[in-house]
């Protein structure tokens, strides 16, 4: 149900017409414009954070298996529009279609995780200092949660936040990446009869397609006691600043540096399995993408040489063909920052053992 102009916010049961800027949204495998958003404004941004107030009174009253039974309707869903969806993470932001598809699973596996949460909700029982007393435990839902999501896990990352934090009790705002605004639409279509059918207050599940002024807005709003955030290193200094200033919490998922650590008794063929993909996923745009290999010198010369072998295999082209195994970078910027750093690498005395194209 994604049209060629959206609206691009939501309070889960309508769409309001916000008036912020027009995103367009390209499709990093062939350059095409595939449709475009009007993001928000602060006007719209104010009437959905009241909104999931007034929902966060009614949801945190419902029963926790109550509130898994909409997730579990969730995920049925999901499985009912895995094979479009994973399709649609792969055209809009570039990742293999087995990735996209692997993510979407992801949302399926996480709502069935909540699901049996949504019955676990436990505390501690103690006994009491006065007779015929005893004393217990129970938690108690934090409100308003804000999600900001990256465009490397335009689906699956939201998922993971909001699935727990609805059975909580817990309404959600989410801000998706501007670089992969449709895929968001499309998950907030593919719920929104879900919750219709189970007259779900409207308000539990938000979203606010906009630019950096959108988190930024989130990040500094004390009507929303948790922000978790994924992104670059910078952003998250950023976020967490703004958060912790207001006493608020946040929840940080950032980039790294990451190493694969092989050592002389390592499983070569296995550890040439784990290295490879790990740098070559998502063509490298991920948190957790391998950059460094720090290899044992009895085995280095080997271990290159099965590495060489490996990357000459690779095939890169469109990520909907399965027989590719690396899609394109997200956008132009990502391209310049790309060369930059082989350049820079250059400069400082590297050598490449697989020369690119």
């Amino acid at each position: 149900n994604i049209r060629s102009n959206n609206d691009g916010v939501s309070t889960g049961l309508n769409w309001l017409k916000p008036k912020g800027e027009k995103l367009n949204s390209y499709s990093p495998v062939d350059g095409k414009l595939i449709a475009s958003v009007t993001g928000a404004d602060a006007k719209a941004y104010e009437a959905v954070i009241q909104k999931a107030q007034s929902a966060f009174i009614e949801w945190r009253s419902w029963p926790a298996p109550k509130r898994g039974e909409i997730v579990r309707q969730i995920s049925e869903e999901l499985r009912k529009y895995k094979q479009p969806l994973g399709e649609l993470v792969s055209y809009e932001m570039g990742k293999s279609l087995q990735e996209g598809l692997g993510e979407v699973q992801e949302m399926i596996d996480i709502c069935d995780f909540a699901v049996g949460l949504s019955r676990q909700l436990h505390g501690l029982t103690m006994h009491s200092e006065r007779p015929g007393h005893r004393m217990y435990e129970q938690y108690h839902p934090l409100g308003i949660v804000g999600v900001i999501s990256a465009f490397n896990f335009p689906v699956a990352v939201w998922s993971w936040n909001a699935a727990l934090a609805w059975v909580c009790g817990d309404t959600c705002v989410w801000k998706p990446s501007e670089k992969t605004p449709l895929c968001a639409i499309a998950c907030q279509n593919i719920i929104q009869p879900v919750f219709k059918k189970n007259n779900v207050p409207e308000g539990v599940s938000n979203i606010i397609i906009g630019g950096r002024n959108v988190g930024e807005w989130m990040s500094h709003d004390t009507r929303v006691p948790l922000v978790s955030a994924t992104g670059s290193t910078r952003m998250g200094k950023a976020v967490g600043a703004a958060v912790g200033q207001r006493l608020g919490r946040s929840l940080l998922e950032l980039g790294g540096n990451n190493a694969i650590i092989i050592s002389k008794d390592a499983d070569l063929d296995m550890a040439l399995i784990g290295a490879a993909f790990g740098a070559v996923g998502t063509a490298g745009q991920r948190c957790t993408s391998t950059r460094r290999l720090i290899i044992h010198e009895k085995v280095y010369d080997r271990f290159k040489a099965k590495l060489v072998n490996a990357y000459k295999q690779l095939k890169i082209g469109d990520p909907l063909n399965e027989k590719n195994h690396v899609g394109p970078l997200i956008d132009k910027d990502a391209v310049k920052m790309y060369l930059d750093a082989i350049e820079n690498c250059k400069a400082e005395g590297g050598k490449f053992i697989v020369e690119g194209g």
